[in-house]
């Protein structure tokens, strides 16, 4: 056990190399990863190509510690076998602080450490290196890190991230016992998420008082506040004073950390003794060595084992060498980004019934991508979308959005979402298994409160690779609203999908009270025409030449994101809902467009095969 600075003690393992069954004692570099999963289970990261299983924590840790290092894994406060309370994010930096300050005073630490993690044992990392512990040299921040949690991982254009209400569900009954965990397990997690905003004691989590309330404060802190830029959540608020270590930086085109992962590396760029390597893959979050997301197939080259890196376990021994060992092949090129291209497949579907969308490796110098123009294509009242502004009298369109009745999430960069939903690729068409469908089969863009807007067929490959913005000039006669967007593939009709598939690449959200300000929340105006700026998340995707690419709009994606009732209620409170009429303008002069970041196909640098360059 380590004692924390209020006295909380925290369970620790330490892993070190012995001879002899007795303890080696010269001082060692260690690697530390923190934990809210248990530190003696097998842990989802710890997987390579060709497993079933995960490995134990403890197989990891005697890997590392046969190749000169010391291990610790930590259960984080209130989690497992330590003491304390359990409130998500929130500690993680003084105790990280803390642990790594009894670290190097060990008589068997050399006084250097490094840290490693999936998700929260990324967010876990970032929190204790904003305080700039003693002894941190490198770090390896797989699919996390907030860079700033309002932004993305708990909120996002306002909204409320509702896979932070299935976590919690999820971890409460995990982490109960007796009575309690009966409790909760007696709940149905389905029924609740019909009758939300939840309250204090009228939640499905109610019988885990310290769930419930780090869940509520999250939903209900709506505007940019102090609250945000606590340590553990904002990232980008200690970029200055961000400790110069080399740090790998790692995610997935849908995973719920896109944008974290490149805020971080574009916020930490440009320090030359700050070496960052960035990788981006195709997976669901923190499945790097799948082949899929969703309904849809990356191919064989997607797996970051033996593609990457012959295994993540190597990849990070290699990191580590390199920075605590001074072990350095200079005779293989080490790319500043490795990126994953989605797109360019057959389009048939594979033995597993999956989409075969296609992609590969690429290098690049950093991100965003040298040499990428923006396009802007332009939403014309008749359906199309147009590198060519829309007539000056064009007129605009309107939609009714009902709280009531919202529009299903199918697919997107999505985790922990079980058992409302799930992330990926996926047809954009309703069916049983999406949360929310009421009529299955029926294309999303036949629901009367989804504007779709498509490119004619495409007549040669684009490749858009980048961060995405869309302007919509937009009017309601509700005193808020909110506004979504969703970038898509349109295949064309085929033997195997004779409809089409209609491939989700990247979504958005903008809650319209956060137009102007993130701190200072304004009503809409009724009938008043205004511009908001809706920013997905960043992709990499090749639209095949014969696709279309797509826009979608509306004003709802539930269960991703939380409802808006149209009343201006405060956040996370509202239980009367206002159908809102919304009006999309599409007039040369109010002229709404998405900004696609496009990449000259023929610039792209294929990534080397692995057993032609260094690791990492």
């Amino acid at each position: 056990m380590v004692t924390m600075r209020d006295g909380v003690r925290l369970a620790t393992d330490v892993y070190r190399p012995a001879k002899d069954g007795k303890a080696i004692e010269t001082p060692l570099p260690t690697i530390m990863e923190r934990t809210p999963y248990g530190k003696t289970q097998r842990s989802r990261s710890e997987i390579e190509v060709g497993m079933t299983t995960p490995m134990l924590r403890e197989e990891v840790a005697s890997h590392f510690v046969r190749a000169g290092y010391m291990v610790i894994y930590q259960d984080c406060r209130g989690r497992y076998n330590s003491e304390g309370q359990f409130s998500k994010y929130l500690s993680e930096g003084a105790d990280g602080f803390d642990t790594a300050a009894w670290l190097v005073a060990q008589d068997w630490s050399d006084g250097r450490f490094a840290t490693m993690g999936l998700s929260y044992a990324a967010h876990t990392q970032a929190a204790l290196a904003c305080l700039n512990p003693p002894g941190l040299s490198c770090m390896v921040m797989d699919s996390g890190g907030f860079a700033n949690a309002y932004q993305c991982g708990i909120r996002q254009g306002g909204a409320f991230e509702l896979k932070q209400a299935t976590w919690a569900y999820n971890n409460a009954l995990e982490g109960a016992e007796g009575l309690t965990r009966a409790a909760i397990a007696g709940e149905d997690l389905k029924a609740w998420f019909d009758v939300m905003p939840w309250k204090k004691g009228i939640s499905p989590v109610r019988a885990a008082p310290d769930y419930e309330a780090y869940l509520l404060e999250q939903w209900q802190n709506g505007t940019f506040n102090d609250y945000w830029k606590r340590v553990g959540l904002y990232m980008e608020g200690y970029y200055q004073t961000f400790p110069k270590v080399p740090i790998v930086l790692m995610s997935s085109w849908y995973d719920a950390y896109v944008k974290s992962t490149l805020d971080n590396y574009i916020g930490l760029s440009g320090e030359v003794d700050r070496p960052l390597r960035l990788i981006m893959g195709p997976w669901l979050h923190g499945d790097r060595n799948t082949t899929f997301a969703g309904d849809v197939s990356f191919g064989p080259e997607a797996p970051l084992g033996g593609n990457v890196t012959p295994s993540w376990l190597a990849f990070r021994r290699a990191w580590f060498d390199r920075w605590l060992k001074g072990k350095v092949d200079d005779d293989h090129p080490d790319p500043t980004a490795r990126l994953y291209l989605m797109g360019g497949g057959s389009g048939s579907r594979d033995a597993q019934d999956r989409l075969d969308h296609g992609g590969r490796w690429i290098t690049t110098d950093g991100w965003p991508v040298t040499g990428t123009q923006f396009h802007s294509y332009y939403l014309h009242n008749t359906g199309l979308l147009t590198e060519t502004p829309p007539p000056i009298d064009a007129a605009p369109l309107t939609y009714d959005y009902d709280p009531r009745n919202p529009v299903p999430t199918i697919g997107g960069s999505l985790t922990s979402g079980r058992p409302i939903f799930e992330g990926g690729g996926f047809d954009q068409r309703e069916a049983t298994r999406f949360f929310g469908s009421r009529h299955p089969g029926l294309p999303l863009s036949a629901r009367p409160d989804v504007l779709s807007f498509e490119t004619d067929l495409l007549d040669a490959d684009v490749v858009v690779m980048g961060p995405i913005t869309v302007e919509l000039h937009i009017a309601s006669d509700a005193l808020d609203t909110d506004f979504t967007v969703k970038l898509i593939d349109v295949y064309p009709p085929s033997k195997d999908d004779p409809m089409g598939f209609a491939l989700n690449i990247t979504d958005g959200i903008l809650r319209s009270r956060y137009r102007n300000s993130w701190e200072k929340p304004e009503p809409l105006v009724p009938g008043e025409v205004f511009k908001v700026t809706i920013e997905p998340f960043a992709t990499a995707n090749l639209f095949a030449k014969g696709h279309r690419i797509r826009l979608d709009i509306s004003s709802s994606n539930f269960p991703k994101y939380d409802v808006n009732p149209n009343t201006f209620a405060p956040e996370g409170t509202g239980r009367t809902a206002k159908i809102a009429g919304n009006t999309v303008f599409c007039d040369a002069i109010k002229a709404s467009c998405v900004r696609l970041p496009i990449v000259p196909k023929e610039t792209l640098i294929p990534l080397p095969p692995v057993s032609t360059r260094r690791q990492p």
